[in-house]
């Protein structure tokens, strides 16, 4: 018997089985399906009985304080859309025991713990936990659920069982909840160091939910950055050591002799006129460029850089963590190509 079975009316014990229920955290429809009736859920639930009213609409079968676990589904209990008249989505017969949620995931502070963030809290030291829901749900927060609206849903991703986030939303929500600027650095700078995304995800999704105004994010955002491409270029130096690659002039601006300065680079091989840009923009509305006119920006120095006969690879970040091997077959066959090029113009080469 699983929970979405309903009892006979007759059935000789209602209540005694629910103990089984999957985590024992039910909603209001998943008990009248169980044969539990309005007033024996009230009962349940009176003072020093063996139930709980969690949420509205959400029980827990049990006395005492909630498991972290049983917290997190019963917010996401009391969000979920349902599919049917008071009856939560439910997968198939091969998982008959895990819920599946519609229209709503953990974010915010629960999400980046679930994520394995070491400098977020643990589950049962926070007082809410955010869902995130759409816009137009007609729901409202209610004792530990916080409700968290979108215009677009992002992809959820599972962790245990449980719908969450993604790393820059839930980033996102997080930070909107917090002033202490020593709590906004870390989990920013442990979402870049420990590889969970990139730089530019995360000031996106922040430039998305306007957080970009306050100081103490502008203030994260910056080491942020610094940090993301300070392991960007790790990556490169990585990369060119393990995967053999000739030795090139690290960190150089060039310039054409006696002439303009025709822009930095992070790599450059000038015996076979071959460069590497790394791509770490992150354009914060408001404060820098667009990413239209820093993208221009690139453009326009890869074509003057190419008009002088000078080969620029492109690697962004999340090229170098995601597919190192390719990237160096990239540089590879540029510096194998570069004989059969016209020579390039001479062109001074200083340290950055």
């Amino acid at each position: 018997m699983n929970h979405n079975t309903p009892l006979p009316p007759a059935s000789p014990r209602p209540l005694r089985h629910l103990a089984e229920v999957h985590r024992r955290v039910l909603t209001t429809a998943q008990l009248r399906a169980h044969g539990v009736s309005s007033a024996e859920m009230t009962e349940q639930c009176r003072t020093g009985g063996p139930w709980q009213q969690l949420l509205p609409g959400v029980f827990l079968l049990h006395p005492g304080p909630p498991t972290s676990e049983e917290r997190l589904h019963a917010v996401l209990m009391y969000a979920t859309r349902e599919s049917a008249p008071g009856v939560p989505t439910q997968p198939g017969a091969e998982s008959p025991h895990r819920p599946v949620y519609a229209e709503a995931m953990i974010t915010g502070l629960a999400a980046l713990t679930l994520h394995g963030f070491t400098s977020a809290p643990p589950l049962l030291s926070l007082e809410k936990i955010d869902v995130l829901v759409p816009r137009l749900r007609r729901l409202r927060s209610a004792g530990c659920a916080r409700v968290v609206r979108t215009h677009t849903l992002p992809t959820p991703q599972q962790v245990t069982g449980v719908p969450v986030a993604p790393v820059p939303r839930a980033l996102a929500d997080a930070v909107s909840e917090l002033a202490d600027a020593g709590a906004v650095r870390r989990l920013l700078t442990e979402a870049v160091r420990a590889g969970h995304c990139e730089p530019a995800s995360v000031v996106r999704a922040l430039n998305q939910a306007k957080l970009l105004s306050r100081p103490h994010v502008v203030d994260a955002v910056d080491s942020l950055l610094a940090e993301g491409r300070a392991i960007a270029e790790d990556r490169l130096y990585r990369m060119v050591h393990d995967y053999g690659l000739p030795d090139p002039v690290w960190n150089v601006d060039l310039r054409l002799p006696g002439g303009p300065h025709l822009g930095g680079l992070d790599a450059y091989w000038p015996e076979q006129a071959v460069a590497v840009e790394l791509d770490t923009r992150a354009p914060r509305q408001g404060l820098r460029q667009d990413d239209d006119a820093l993208w221009s920006e690139y453009a326009r120095k890869r074509e003057h850089l190419e008009r002088l006969g000078i080969t620029v690879v492109h690697i962004t970040p999340k090229k170098l963590r995601d597919s190192m091997e390719q990237q160096a077959a990239v540089v590879r066959t540029a510096l194998m190509a570069s004989g059969d090029r016209e020579p390039a113009a001479y062109v001074v080469v200083l340290p950055r």
